[in-house]
C-alpha cells in the first residue's frame, strides 16, 4: 500500500473491526437478511476485482507521476501534497453533499476545528512519512520488487505490540516474520546482482513500513479525538498533511523544480495527477468494502495475492528478466505474510471460542 494505501487501510480496518462503521460502506439488505448465495458471491468477486484493480492501478500511476522517463518531474513531495489536497476535498465535497440525501445522508458534516486538528497532529505527522516513505520508496525501486521493498510492516508490528504493548507472539508467527525477514534479505541480494538496487529506496522501503506499522497504533489513540468517525480522522489527517507538507517543499526546492517544469500547463499531466488522487482516495473506499463482504482475514489473503499479481504484471510490462533466486525471495515475502494471517486467523478463532479467555488476552490476540 502507496496506501496512501496506504494507511487507510489501518484506519479502515479499525473502523469496521470495532468502531465507527462506515456510512459510505452499505448496510446489510433490509432488516438484516441475509443475501441469495449466488448475490453474496457475486457481490464479493465484484469488490475483490474493483480492490485489485484499483490498489494495481494506483501503483502503476504513481510510479509513471513520480518516476517516468517521459514526464521527468523531480517533485515527490508535491505530487504526495496533491494527493492529499485531493482526498481532502473529496471528503470535504462529499459531506456538503450529505444535505441533499442519498448516497452520502448519513455522512457527518465537517468543518475545520483548530483545537481537534493539533489534536490529530501526531498522527498526521507519522501519516505524511508513511505516505511520503511509500512514494519515495516506489520512485527510486521498481514496481516489481516495490513488495519486497517494503515488506517489513508485519515484522515492526510485532516488534511494536511488543515494546508499546507489552504484548507477546506466538512463535509460529515470529517464524513466520523470520521467513519474511529472509525473503526481505534475498531480494536485497538478488537486485544488487541485477544491478538494480538502490539503497536509497531500500531506506524508504524500510521507513515505510514503519511508519505504516506506527500509524494504526496512533490512529488507535487518536480515534477518540473526532468521536470514533474514520470520516473527519481521514479530513483532518490530510488537511494537516497539506499544511506540513509546504515547509518542505519549499526546503527541497520543489516549488523551483514546478516552475520550470516544461509539462505544467498540460492538461493531460493535470488528468493524471487528479487520476491519481481519485484513486488515492477510492482505495481507502474500496478497501473498507472488500473488509466488510468478506473478512479481515480474507482481506489480508487478499491483499497478498493482489502483490503476486501485481509483481507478475510489472515483470511482464517492463520486459524484465529475474533470476530464480529473486522470484524466491518474492514468494518468501508472500508466503510469509499469508503464514502470518493465516496463523493469527488460527489464533483469534481459538480466543472467540473460548469463553474463559480473559478479555485482555483476547486484544492481545486481535492485534
Amino acid at each position: 500500500m502507496t496506501r496512501a494505501q496506504l494507511t487507510r487501510t489501518g484506519i479502515l480496518r479499525m473502523a469496521l473491526g470495532g468502531g465507527a462503521a462506515d456510512p459510505l460502506l452499505p448496510a446489510e439488505d433490509g432488516g438484516g437478511r441475509q443475501a441469495p448465495f449466488l448475490l453474496r458471491a457475486l457481490r464479493i468477486a465484484v469488490v475483490v476485482c474493483l480492490y485489485w484493480f484499483i490498489s494495481i492501478a494506483m501503483v502503476f500511476l504513481n510510479k509513471y507521476l513520480l518516476d517516468s522517463p517521459s514526464l521527468r518531474l523531480d517533485a515527490p513531495l508535491f505530487v504526495t501534497f496533491f494527493q492529499c489536497a485531493l482526498t481532502a476535498a473529496l471528503c470535504l465535497g462529499l459531506s456538503l453533499g450529505a444535505a441533499c440525501g442519498p448516497p452520502c445522508s448519513s455522512l457527518p458534516a465537517l468543518r475545520l476545528d483548530l483545537k481537534v486538528s493539533r489534536s490529530v497532529l501526531p498522527l498526521s505527522i507519522v501519516f505524511i512519512g508513511m505516505v511520503t516513505s511509500n512514494n519515495l520508496c516506489l520512485k527510486y525501486v521498481g514496481v516489481a520488487f516495490y513488495n519486497v521493498g517494503r515488506s517489513l510492516t508485519t515484522v515492526f508490528n510485532v516488534l511494536f505490540s511488543y515494546l508499546l504493548l507489552k504484548q507477546t507472539t506466538s512463535l509460529y508467527a515470529l517464524l513466520a516474520c523470520g521467513v519474511i525477514i529472509g525473503g526481505f534479505w534475498l531480494g536485497i541480494d538478488q537486485e544488487g546482482a541485477e544491478g538494480t538496487l538502490s539503497w536509497t529506496g531500500i531506506f524508504f522501503g524500510i521507513l515505510a513500513s514503519l511508519c505504516v506499522s506506527l500509524n494504526a497504533i496512533y490512529t488507535k489513540k487518536v480515534l477518540p479525538v473526532v468521536d470514533g468517525s474514520i470520516w473527519r480522522l481521514t479530513f483532518y489527517n490530510n488537511v494537516n498533511a497539506c499544511v506540513l507538507f509546504f515547509p518542505f517543499m519549499m526546503l527541497l526546492g520543489e516549488f523551483r523544480t514546478l516552475y520550470h517544469f516544461d509539462k505544467l500547463g498540460s492538461p493531460n499531466f493535470w488528468g493524471m495527477m487528479t487520476l491519481g488522487g481519485v484513486f488515492g482516495f477510492a482505495i481507502g473506499y474500496v478497501t473498507g468494502l472488500q473488509i466488510k463482504f468478506t473478512s479481515p482475514l480474507t482481506h489480508n489473503v487478499s491483499g497478498t495475492a493482489k502483490a503476486c499479481a501485481q509483481t507478475v504484471l510489472a515483470v511482464i510490462y517492463f520486459e524484465e528478466t529475474k533470476s530464480f533466486l529473486w522470484w524466491t525471495s518474492n514468494l518468501m515475502v508472500l508466503g510469509g505474510s499469508f503464514a502470518y494471517t493465516w496463523v493469527k486467523g488460527l489464533e483469534m478463532r481459538k480466543v472467540q471460542e473460548d469463553p474463559n479467555v480473559k478479555s485482555s488476552e483476547r486484544n492481545e490476540t486481535g492485534v
